[in-house]
């Protein structure tokens, strides 16, 4: 039977250990200054050299080369008896199948016999942190204190499932994922004594798949070597299951032309020639993160051909950087989802239709023609605009009412011409206000005598109650977040022709209150009944009930009933 090529390339000097020079520096010195510890960590990623450094420290403890600084000699017999995996001082110990406090003790037992071979008992004990927590406390004082002849190597992939206790018995070494120049280096130099014939972009390819495992890289490299034939760029990506590199610039182009169907065809084309969906998002977020480093002034550590590159820079400079930050996150999240969806491209397409409306804003509320209002309301839709400014000096009044002026330039808006009066003078009034600067317009006095209208005037609040369900859709259409922000609210009351509406925590409040939201809720209602409502945000079930906006007393009976999460349906005005 052949061996596979991981275990026929496993490192037997130090100089062969690759990506983990800080590692074997400190091990190098420690043995020559005869300053080895008695307990270590080897920590890090899958197939990154901690089993293989840990063999090689003990054939160095254990070598019979006279001079300290040439051990590991590969060459003496413990050496080779540790090659060949029968010396007698290495215990290896599989923590994942030896977890139980029954295997610590039987060690605890063993350790105080002397050598059998050498002049260290190196004990090796993989994945421990799979160990039980009654085993753990067995090993924690022999790992403390252990005999002058033994030595403790623990290697973990999980350092943080380790307990304190023992991270402070070991001296810890954090071992590096490996550079994908450095695995298709030796991915070359292997296959040249191996004799395979191969194509640059294909051991560059496997690199990157591998994920800063060497391990994983020559297994991959074993597998298409099996096949007999010249290992392409063509067949690695028919064995990974990765799409080629043009259709994940096509889908990127599709998001930046705003075109969901060609991208949709991009992915289905993909996924139709075998291509794992969450590998081909994973080659979609490594895109991404290339446009990411030269957006952010780094186009030097993308990887990539000239070629590519410069279709890269020519992308990077179309995105806004927020967008970009967007589809990653989208991307990202598709390419982190488990496995076993009953439709594996859904994460895909969900992903795409999120960066595709994330670059088309919803329109302001100023730009909606008036033709969009309701043909059963004429005079009010016409007349509701020309006194909408007493709006903001309610939100003035109000310090939890957080949309500013500045930000509402549809109050500036010019009302539509009413007919039927060419014979007739304007009032004074009428003609100053004409004339008088935009500033005016949002913040008109208001007389006793001649009170202005509030923008919600005349709004009932059975009328929103029976559209809501309308309203919740359209404000889904304009922005999709928001149908999860007004499904977690609850209709309180229209107080001084504003809508209130009640959020069970100040959390779900804020994130109403953030950005444009409360416009594009104020927009949805305009669009479904025809008047212009502002809306405003507080918090049930706390002190004082809904808030001090809606003058509830909290110690009251009505303020009991909404501590202990009852809403408010209909409140009686009183003169």
């Amino acid at each position: 039977m052949t061996q596979a090529l991981y275990r026929k390339w496993r490192p037997h000097l130090w100089e062969e250990v690759i990506g983990q020079e800080h590692v074997v520096r400190t091990l190098q010195n420690a043995i020559r200054t005869d300053r080895v510890a008695h307990a270590y960590l080897f920590s890090g990623p899958r197939g990154t050299g901690k089993t293989t450094s840990a063999r090689l420290l003990a054939k160095a403890m254990n070598c019979l080369e006279e001079s300290v600084t040439r051990r590991p000699c590969d060459q003496c017999a413990h050496c080779q008896q540790v090659n060949e995996g029968r010396f007698m001082d290495l215990i290896e110990i599989d923590a994942a199948s030896n977890t139980s406090v029954d295997d610590i003790r039987q060690l605890r037992d063993t350790i105080n016999f002397a050598p059998s071979q050498g002049r260290y008992k190196v004990y090796i004990i993989d994945e421990v942190h799979m160990l039980s927590t009654a085993a753990f406390n067995a090993l924690l004082k022999t790992l403390e204190e252990p005999p002058p002849h033994a030595i403790f190597i623990l290697a973990t992939t999980e350092v943080h499932k380790i307990p304190a206790t023992v991270l402070s018995r070991c001296q810890r070494h954090e071992f590096r994922r490996i550079s994908v120049q450095e695995i298709s280096g030796l991915l070359r130099e292997m296959c040249k004594k191996e004799e395979i014939p191969f194509d640059d972009d294909a051991l560059v390819l496997i690199a990157r798949q591998s994920t800063g495992s060497m391990r994983d890289a020559i297994s991959l490299l074993d597998q298409l070597a099996s096949t007999g034939e010249r290992i392409t760029l063509a067949s690695a990506q028919e064995v990974l299951g990765t799409a080629t590199s043009q259709s994940v610039v096509i889908l990127v182009e599709a998001i930046l032309n705003q075109e969901p169907a060609a991208g949709m065809d991009c992915i289905h084309q993909a996924l139709d020639s075998g291509t794992d969906p969450r590998q081909f998002a994973r080659q979609v977020v490594e895109y991404l993160r290339g446009l990411l480093l030269i957006h952010m002034g780094s186009p030097d550590q993308v990887e990539a051909t000239s070629e590519m590159r410069q279709k890269m820079i020519e992308q990077s400079k179309r995105f806004e950087l927020s967008i970009l930050l967007d589809c990653l996150r989208l991307f990202n999240t598709a390419a982190s989802e488990v496995r076993g969806g009953w439709q594996p491209g859904l994460l895909l397409e969900l992903a795409l239709a999120g960066a595709v409306t994330a670059k088309n804003p919803p329109p302001p509320v100023q730009d909606m023609p008036p033709a969009s209002m309701p043909a059963d309301r004429p005079v009010r839709a016409a007349a509701a605009p020309v006194q909408k400014a007493p709006a903001s000096n309610a939100a003035a009044e109000r310090p939890d009412v957080h949309y500013r002026q500045e930000e509402k330039p549809h109050q500036a808006v010019e009302p539509p011409p009413v007919a039927a009066q060419p014979t007739s003078t304007p009032p004074a009034h009428t003609a100053a206000k004409k004339q008088a600067p935009p500033q005016a317009a949002v913040q008109p006095e208001v007389s006793p005598a001649n009170p202005a209208k509030s923008a919600g005037q005349n709004v009932e609040m059975a009328n929103i109650q029976q559209n809501w369900s309308r309203i919740k859709q359209t404000a889904k259409d304009l922005r999709i977040n928001m149908s999860g922000l007004l499904n977690s609210c609850t209709l309180v009351s229209i107080k001084d022709g504003m809508l209130v509406i009640g959020f069970s925590s100040d959390v779900l409040k804020q994130k109403m209150e953030a950005g444009d939201n409360l416009q594009l809720a104020r927009q949805a209602i305009q669009r479904v009944i025809g008047q212009d409502v502002p809306v405003i945000c507080v918090v049930l079930g706390n002190k004082g009930g809904s808030g001090p906006e809606m003058d509830i007393d909290g110690d009251g009976i009505v303020g009991t009933a909404l501590n202990l999460g009852g809403h408010i349906v209909h409140k009686k005005k009183t003169d």
